[in-house]
């Protein structure tokens, strides 16, 4: 190998960028836009995202490596004290900080808190995204333009909508053009460093969260027993547990005679055979974990 670097290598780029902001201000549909597949579970739900997520965008002139976080916010439980600092931790390692705020919803001291957060990583560039853009019209989005760039000196403020795929591209090459020169930090073919099993768990918790409400969303948690070929034919075997916090909740998640936790089984069922590309079999049990969220023990054992 040449000591000197080729002119391409020279002008590669290559780094980390985390996106920040409330929970449900669209981060995980950005990341999943910017990588071009799921890699990343979305939910209409608050703190959807419970790990940080690692998307991978692969460009011509660089590549960005996405971290997708949990949504900033005031903890209530010992759960909720782990994502804060599992984001932060985040903070302090990516090269760029993404601020996202949706056009449609004024700055409120959510947003503000976390601003304010952001100064404690003084050397990082930053950026701030107003997020949802096709839900609102021009005059919105102009005027939460106007509200985000009073927040700070952004290194660039861009709307976008991830929706539609409007501006996602221009914020690839601009996010790529604030990252450090450097030869590509993972394989072409690579689009995320999640194991399939964990991808799979999370589909199953993507599907479980589907039409419930109230706090069950952040009692949910699913974790994977056994994935397995069947003798035979080959049908990969999927074992999973759908863990709450009340026999109450357990009964929600399952329905009457089973019906709900058959439809869950159904939606997950068809995003795993869309990511693995092959029929599966899937077994779903419902279990009890008392007051998880606030059990150290417990979070241990459910990955957290």
């Amino acid at each position: 190998m040449s000591d000197t670097p080729s002119s391409t290598t020279a002008e590669h780029r290559a780094g980390f960028v985390t996106f920040v902001g409330r929970p449900n201000v669209g981060k995980s549909t950005l990341t999943n836009a910017l990588v071009g597949e799921k890699v990343a579970i979305t939910s209409s739900k608050p703190q959807t995202t419970r790990r940080a997520i690692r998307g991978i965008v692969h460009r011509a002139s660089g590549q960005l490596i996405v971290v997708d976080t949990p949504g900033m916010h005031r903890p209530r439980t010992l759960l909720g004290e782990r994502l804060n600092a599992l984001v932060q931790e985040t903070l302090g390692d990516v090269d760029v900080i993404g601020f996202c705020v949706p056009a449609g919803e004024p700055i409120g001291p959510g947003d503000r808190f976390i601003n304010e957060q952001l100064d404690n990583f003084p050397r990082t560039r930053k950026v701030a995204i107003v997020t949802k853009t096709d839900a609102v019209g021009g005059t919105k989005v102009a005027e939460q333009l106007l509200a985000v760039s009073q927040l700070r000196e952004w290194d660039m403020v861009i709307p976008l909508s991830a929706v539609t795929g409007d501006q996602v591209e221009l914020l690839a090459d601009e996010l790529i053009g604030l990252m450090p020169v450097s030869p590509p930090l993972y394989e072409a073919e690579s689009t995320t460093d999640e194991t399939e099993e964990d991808r799979v768990a999370e589909l199953i918790r993507e599907a479980a969260l589907e039409g419930v409400s109230d706090e069950l969303p952040h009692s949910l948690a699913v974790t994977i027993d056994e994935m397995i070929e069947r003798d035979g034919d080959g049908l990969l075997q999927i074992f999973a547990n759908v863990w709450v916090e009340r026999d109450s909740q357990k009964g929600i998640i399952i329905g009457h005679r089973g019906s709900r936790l058959g439809d869950v089984g159904r939606r997950a069922r068809g995003e795993i055979e869309a990511l693995l590309g092959r029929k599966v079999f899937l077994k779903l049990h419902v279990k009890v974990a008392k007051e998880w969220q606030r059990d150290p023990k417990q979070l241990g054992r459910l990955g957290f």
